[in-house]
């Protein structure tokens, strides 16, 4: 028997297929004004994941950054103590 995430992945794929399917009909019956859509539609796409990359690149530098304070605070309490 085939387990959940195979069936899950077989239908992502398969509809990766029709969807790929679908688009070369679709470029291969219009007029060619399509192109302009298409890569304004991947700029915008590109622009969206660079912010995302920025966006988690500040919040891992704010993480790092906690983390190296809290490593500090821990060794001044064990001067401290001592």
């Amino acid at each position: 028997m085939l387990t959940g995430n195979v069936w899950k992945y077989g239908l992502a794929a398969g509809a990766g297929v029709v969807a790929g399917f679908f688009v070369a009909a679709l470029f291969s019956r219009s007029p060619g004004n399509l192109k302009k859509p298409c890569v304004a539609l991947l700029s915008r796409g590109m622009d969206l994941k660079d912010r995302a990359a920025a966006a988690v690149e500040t919040a891992r530098e704010n993480i790092d950054g906690l983390a190296a304070e809290a490593r500090r605070e821990q060794a001044r309490r064990k001067a401290q103590e001592s």
